[in-house]
């Protein structure tokens, strides 16, 4: 009897602690949807911290009284250009012209992409910033890294990068790993293409595949059924069995995605002999310098120290807010779910 007693309150306790953790949860993702912000713009002072860094190493370089001269003398040229700077603000000010004498920027944004391309729900918002305070003289670089995916998810983040074009901006992607295929559709977008030696470019071609588990349905006789209404509304399917036709159709849709993929790259680099190297193959920075796919050979981080000189260069990054549920993760079934859905993807929709 006593011991039923102690685990009737064992249990008690238990209940009780699953419904504690359940109505937190309840109230913290109640709370999450009610919140209007759902994500935050970071910046980031690169030229302080390249500043920083080189007095960090100088301090290690120079003895005591060699630092302390050195900042003494730093300090007062400081002081007399913050004077000229002030007299110089307060005369654009009265003149009207005070947007003119702002120090021009550099913004730096980093696009590591996916193959369903959704970071381009960031670098919309990055961009809209941006182009919200850009000034005449400013300038945009984008760190750009990327495989490829998805045609209609790398279409959009090639046409956030146009924004910045259209609104006159100086754009520059810079390649320090791969920028293929819908990387490089994003790429091309730029005035200027810069790329390490050993960096991956190009790779303008169209890809689909999926497996087909038909026959081993088959085997264990397993029926499919898939009805449509329209001829092409699905023309190759993982379950059941293809035709010729189907198999033609789709090579017809792939055939089409790359002449259009083709077609956005010679409107923005017109000396590029297109028949050469829109083959679905990829070259190395170097090689690509010779070819025409990129304009320079230098890393990001050339690009970023050599701006310090004369820029104020801010990395800009915008954060999404994440959900109590999403931190805690996923369940395995959403897991299983969202891996088929993308094998499904994959299948149906071409890969550049």
């Amino acid at each position: 009897m006593e011991f039923l007693l102690d685990y009737g309150l064992f249990l008690a306790k238990i209940v009780t602690f699953v419904a504690a953790v359940i109505v937190v949860l309840i109230v913290a993702k109640s709370a999450s949807t009610k919140s209007s912000a759902k994500g935050t713009l970071e910046v980031t002072n690169l030229s302080e911290q390249h500043q920083q860094n080189i007095e960090l190493m100088e301090h290690h370089l120079h003895d005591e009284a060699f630092i302390k001269a050195r900042d003494k003398a730093e300090k007062k040229k400081l002081k007399q250009e913050h004077k000229d700077r002030e007299k110089e603000i307060k005369q654009a000010a009265k003149e009207g012209e005070l947007d003119a004498k702002r120090k021009p920027h550099l913004f730096v944004l980093d696009f590591v992409g996916s193959i369903d391309a959704k970071e381009v729900t960031n670098l919309r918002e990055e961009i809209t910033a941006i182009l919200a305070c850009a000034r005449e003289g400013d300038e945009v670089l984008v760190r750009l890294e990327s495989g490829g995916g998805m045609v209609h998810g790398y279409g959009l983040a090639a046409s956030q990068l146009d924004r910045i074009k259209s609104a006159n901006i100086p754009l520059t992607i810079a390649v320090d790993k791969v920028a293929a295929s819908g990387g490089y559709m994003m790429a091309c977008v730029a005035d200027k293409i810069v790329s390490a030696p050993f960096a991956i470019v190009g790779s303008i071609g169209v890809i689909a595949q999926l497996p087909n588990f038909n026959k081993l349905l088959k085997k264990n006789d397993i029926e499919f059924e898939q009805l449509t209404a329209g001829e092409y509304k699905r023309t190759l399917t993982m379950f059941g069995e293809n035709t010729d036709k189907a198999r033609e159709k789709f090579k017809q849709e792939l055939e089409e995605t790359h002449v259009l993929f083709k077609d956005f790259i010679a409107e923005r680099r017109p000396d590029l002999e297109l028949d050469k190297v829109a083959t679905g193959e990829h070259w190395y920075g170097t090689q690509a310098l010779d070819l025409g796919l990129i304009d320079e050979v230098k890393t990001s981080d050339d690009i970023v120290v050599d701006a310090c000189k004369d820029k104020t260069v801010l990395a800009v990054h915008y954060v999404q807010k994440k959900k109590l549920t999403d931190r805690l993760g996923k369940s395995a079934a959403d897991a299983a779910d969202g891996l088929l859905m993308k094998w499904v993807q994959r299948g149906q929709r071409p890969i550049v």
